[in-house]
């Protein structure tokens, strides 16, 4: 078994271009929580953040508590929240998840909320343990570097100004914000479907999905040859509600997007899926979908080969091939069948009798290897659905 060699350690730079039981939640509150101490002050206004209890302590030492929006639910702590201090100060803050839940991601610094690195810490007694030196520069804590809203609506025209793509609503959440899709149509009926950030604290998830998006789209013969030969759909930023509000998996109404693809009672998954089955009635086909997401290590989870998909190993040989061209990284796959869990890659293989995978990144993964990573994954993934292959036979 090859060993991943890559560093974990990063320091990773974002140039900003500008089924779970429901219960009563205000959203609104995690967006006003603010710690006041005279001249310093922790505060959770911006659109992401969340700080849903915080505490003055003696001797500038700061409790902050993380809630989630509503339970049960998957244990991804979501914190986001700005220091900053009329007069330097050293204070330590003290972050805490509720109910006695262990923290998931180590956090994050940033000045500017475009260059975010580790923050040096210490967990102990369940409690993320922070020195910071609070001034009038403002300095960001998230369990992840910040990506909003107004970030996907950035890129998205940022590509349209290099690739003949179009950028047009494609329906609205819950709260009414609006879900975006970008487009690519080439000379065939046959789709490439891309998801992302249907958990919003899961930003690695979103970090592999735009250079491998970036990648479908470059100007160059495999990818130009690919987009002739199939068309594309992306859909980066399906809950932008659950974005807004720092929420740690749920949407506005307190639902996991990824377990609604059975039910659709979700006006997000919903919206989705009364698209893809227009584009069928249409005559098109859907081919290939794949779902970023994050978890605690990187892995591929698939259909099994024998569920009854078009093309039963093409998984395989794309997974295989990207194994094959990077020797320092373990592609692992985990192929599974769960007909009745609302997940995406179900919702594809059952509907359309296609192979569908969630693509998952690590929380900690370091970030330049995930821009290798997902390149190298699209760039084969073109070249495999581009080849005079039998993808029925191992």
């Amino acid at each position: 078994m090859k060993k991943n060699h890559f560093t974990y350690l990063w320091l990773f730079s974002i140039t900003f271009l500008v089924s779970c039981a429901k219960t009563s939640v205000s959203y609104e509150e995690n967006s006003a929580r603010v710690c006041d101490k005279g001249a310093v002050r922790l505060t959770a206004k911006f659109e992401a953040s969340r700080m849903d209890e915080c505490q003055v302590l003696a001797g500038n030492n700061y409790l902050i508590t993380i809630t989630p929006e509503n339970t049960p639910i998957n244990p991804s702590p979501w914190y986001a929240f700005k220091i900053e201090a009329d007069t330097p100060t050293d204070i330590t803050v003290n972050i805490k998840i509720s109910g006695q839940r262990d923290n998931r991601y180590l956090p994050k610094f940033s000045q500017d909320m475009k260059t975010w690195s580790v923050y040096p810490h210490q967990y102990r007694n369940k409690k993320l343990i922070l020195k910071v030196k609070a001034s009038a520069q403002p300095v960001y804590i998230a369990g992840q570097e910040v990506i909003n809203n107004q970030y996907y609506v950035d890129w998205a025209k940022k590509l349209q100004k290099s690739t003949q793509i179009s950028h047009q609503k494609l329906g609205t959440s819950q709260q009414g914000r609006p879900i975006y899709k970008i487009e690519s149509r080439g000379e065939s009926n046959e789709w490439l479907v891309i998801l992302g950030r249907l958990h919003p604290p899961e930003i690695t998830g979103a970090l592999a999905l735009f250079p491998f998006v970036e990648t479908l789209l470059a100007s160059n013969p495999l990818a130009e040859n690919f987009r002739k030969n199939y068309n594309l759909l992306v859909i980066p930023n399906l809950n932008p509600d659950g974005v807004a509000m720092g929420n740690w998996r749920h949407n506005a109404n307190g639902v996991d997007l990824n377990r609604d693809w059975i039910t659709f009672k979700q006006p997000e998954t919903k919206q989705v899926h009364h698209y893809l089955q227009d584009l069928v009635a249409d005559g098109q086909k859907i081919k290939f979908a794949v779902d970023f997401h994050s978890t605690q290590h990187d892995v591929f989870y698939t259909m099994p080969v024998d569920y009854g998909v078009d093309n039963r190993y093409f998984v395989k040989h794309w997974l295989g091939a990207l194994d094959k061209a990077m020797p320092n990284f373990d592609v692992v796959q985990k192929p599974g069948n769960r007909p009745n869990n609302g997940v995406s890659k179900q919702y594809f293989a059952d509907n359309y009798q296609v192979h569908a995978i969630t693509y998952e990144m690590g929380d900690e993964t370091n970030r330049e290897n995930i821009n290798i990573i997902a390149k190298n994954a699209s760039t084969i993934l073109m070249q495999t659905l581009l080849a005079d292959v039998d993808h029925n036979k191992e």
